[in-house]
């Protein structure tokens, strides 16, 4: 059979076979999708809902604070665990263009001078210096036969798309990790000033209770009363301070500067959240990023399938060699001196122990794993909305009623002093009264502080103004 007819016939036995392969279409994993969310929003979030029932772009413009607003434009820029993230996602771009140029053939030349002699002892008479010049240049080139080479290229490709997911997670992470910092700090403004206008209150009443007992009126105990009251809450604000230097030592490192670089003024929390559009369930499925990033690692696993059962079927190669050579180096650029080989090979592996099956069976693992994990990722985040809805709701009752705790406590306080003023009450009563004021104050700011928190908290598990179509093609993952 003449070269030709046979690399049809090996082609035409290949193709022909290919259709024994099946590989099974990727479908994305089944996950629960509830039609509504079990927790409530808080009262009126409902009618402040935008028609699309999603947010867009900066979410965090959504609180008005521009403070708040040049900080987390830094994030993307200066943050190194999202730079991290970015070089990941470059690093998985270039790995489909490797995988994309198995499509194509491998040429490569070895141009080489080299000299020979053969022993003396094995010839006679002994044979002179022989000088060997070659330019070969060689092709080979695997048809994608059973489609194994396609199916790396896509699964590259899913990967890579899931890489930017992670990248885009990692920008809605460090975000809201940075919007809760600047709450929880300015909550701690509001606490400080609380506890220093105290402080300031709890000194007078201690010089009034000097004076009285150098007027006979008080006794010691009511002035050593009054001293462990000042200089316990002289305690608690410096505790607060500490608190305030971490926090915002903790926001400078999320914008990838030194804590030195970063001074944010003292400013308490002033507003209460602002209504938040939740959605419906079946929409978080395309908002969150992580969602996204098991969706596609779950597709990259599928296509590992089809590559283990590719390994059942044998490769068909083809080769070729041409180049010039010659033992004279003024014949060496010559017609004469050219040579040449071309020829199409079928490899099959006969016996591997099991092996394939193996690789089968761990690829089938691998992909059930990924679906898995992307129901898993799904359940949690419907989890971590309700959580936060729930927060919400209950924390804007529990401040409508410290509101109005806040407002008894201070009545007493006013009634006590007046009371101990005119003789007709103890000092004990006085600061126990005083000690229930300042609690119920600290509490309503710590409420407001969690509010505001459970927001972005909230923000982050409905995906920012993230949403799947964001995501780039497997043709965008493929470029440079």
């Amino acid at each position: 059979m003449r070269p030709q007819y046979k690399i049809t016939a090996m082609a035409a036995l290949a193709i022909l076979t290919a259709g024994c392969l099946k590989v099974p279409d990727y479908q994305r994993p089944a996950a629960p999708a509830p039609l509504s969310y079990k927790e409530d929003p808080p009262e009126g979030w409902k009618e402040a809902q935008p028609s699309d029932g999603a947010l867009r772009g900066k979410w965090w413009e959504i609180f008005g604070d521009p403070a708040l607003n040049a900080l987390e434009e830094q994030v993307s820029i200066s943050n190194q665990n999202v730079l991290q993230a970015e070089a990941q996602f470059r690093e998985a771009k270039a790995a489909v263009r490797i995988a994309r140029a198995a499509l194509f053939p491998l040429v490569s030349g070895s141009p080489s001078v080299t000299g020979s002699q053969a022993s003396s002892r094995l010839l006679s008479p002994p044979s002179s210096p022989v000088g060997t010049y070659a330019i070969p240049v060689s092709a080979s080139y695997t048809a994608d036969v059973w489609g194994s080479i396609h199916r790396g290229i896509a699964a590259s490709a899913n990967t890579a798309q899931a890489t930017a997911a992670l990248l885009e997670n990692a920008r809605l992470l460090y975000q809201s990790e940075l919007a809760v910092d600047y709450f929880q700090l300015h909550g701690l403004d509001g606490d400080a000033a609380l506890l220093q206008q105290t402080a300031q209150s709890y000194q007078e009443y201690l010089s009034l209770t000097r004076v009285r007992y150098a007027g006979g009126v008080a006794s010691d105990s009511d002035v050593a009363q009054a001293e462990t009251q000042l200089y316990t809450t002289q305690a608690q604000l410096t505790d607060v301070q500490v608190q305030r230097s971490q926090a915002e030592h903790a926001m400078a490192i999320l914008i990838g500067k030194p804590p030195a670089d970063l001074s944010i003024p003292h400013t308490p929390i002033q507003s209460a959240p602002p209504p938040i559009p939740v959605g419906l369930p079946s929409a978080l499925l395309e908002r969150r990023p992580d969602i996204a990033e098991a969706e596609r690692q779950a597709a990259a696993a599928n296509q590992q399938i089809g590559i283990a059962k590719a390994a059942f079927y044998p490769a068909l190669t083809f080769a070729a060699a041409a180049g010039l050579q010659s033992t004279s180096f003024i014949n060496w650029i010559t017609w004469p001196s050219r040579f040449w080989t071309i020829g199409p090979q079928l490899a099959q592996i006969l016996f591997d122990a099991g092996k394939r099956n193996a690789q089968l069976d761990q690829a089938q693992a691998g992909y059930d794993a990924t679906a898995a994990a992307y129901r898993q990722t799904v359940l949690t985040a419907f989890q971590q909305v309700e959580d936060n809805l729930a927060t919400l709701r209950v924390l804007a009752d529990e401040a409508a009623v410290l509101a109005q705790a806040v407002k008894s406590a201070q009545r007493s306080v006013k009634v006590s002093t007046a009371q101990y003023k005119a003789g007709i009450a103890s000092y004990l009563q006085v600061i126990t009264v005083q000690s229930i004021a300042l609690q119920d104050e600290r509490t309503a700011i710590d409420v407001q502080t969690r509010r505001m928190t459970a927001s972005v908290l909230l923000i982050e598990a409905l995906g920012g103004g993230w949403d799947v179509s964001k995501l780039p093609t497997p043709e965008a993952v493929a470029t440079k």
